[in-house]
């Protein structure tokens, strides 16, 4: 291909310097530039982890459960800001907040919201930190794809993942269960009575997600290829939390 006068330089060089890329490893998605989420073509790039079949799976199930139409989502971990967006499209009337600790995901997320148009809020922060406080105890949804992989499971990752992904959104500490059991911990203050919360997992915790969520009457559901990969709950309907 390189050298043949029927395709131009600059196309050439092209192709050659993403065959060098895929060939160590990279993602396809990051040298593409660009991944489908539901309804949307969002960038994605080194910046945050690649969106999923799993986690487009969550969003297709909380788009058929959430009726009435949510007015209040906070999308936390939310990386390229997939699952916030895909929301907002889903759910235009509602206000939603992304929000992730690393300012570069923030960045592109930001980039995204206005690649699709979309009015989605994102915010840079650990978890709840930077969620408006007037937003407590109205939100009809929290949702996330947290980091959930154990310290110790990292080198057992594909290469294509653990060298190229960023490790912060994979990497939850000793357990893998640190950032759920946060999530768990603080959710009901933000809840509305009868909000949801819905966390994708590993296929390993579901025992132990189902106990961190017991106030919320969990479930938990499967990925489509049958493995436990979604813990839901909602709020009491009568909240004592304050």
């Amino acid at each position: 291909m390189v050298g043949d006068p029927r395709i131009p330089e600059d196309v050439a060089a092209r192709f050659v310097a993403f065959a060098e890329r895929r060939l160590s490893g990279e993602p396809l998605q990051y040298i593409e530039g660009t991944v489908q989420f539901g309804p949307l073509e969002l960038l994605i790039d080194e910046r945050a982890l690649i969106p999923r079949p799993e986690t487009e799976r969550l969003w297709e199930m909380l788009v058929a459960a959430l009726q009435p139409q949510p007015q209040v989502v906070v999308d936390l971990c939310t990386g390229s800001g997939n699952l916030a967006l895909a929301l907002q499209h889903a759910f235009p009337k509602a206000r939603v907040v992304g929000v992730d600790l690393s300012p570069a995901s923030i960045a592109l997320a930001r980039e995204n919201a206005s690649k699709t148009q979309l009015e989605t809020r994102f915010v840079e922060g650990d978890l709840f930190a930077p969620v408006p406080s007037s937003m407590r105890g109205i939100v009809d949804l929290v949702v996330s794809n947290p980091p959930y992989v154990a310290s110790g499971e990292m080198a057992d990752l594909p290469g294509e993942i653990r060298d190229h992904e960023p490790i912060e959104a994979l990497e939850a500490g000793l357990t893998g269960l640190e950032v759920l059991a946060r999530i768990a911990g603080e959710v009901g203050h933000w809840l509305r009575p009868g909000g949801m919360v819905a966390c994708e997992i590993g296929e390993t915790q579901a025992t132990a997600c189902l106990e961190m969520f017991s106030e919320f009457g969990p479930r938990i559901e499967n990925d489509l290829a049958g493995r436990p990969r979604y813990v839901l709950g909602r709020a009491p309907e009568r909240s004592n939390v304050h």
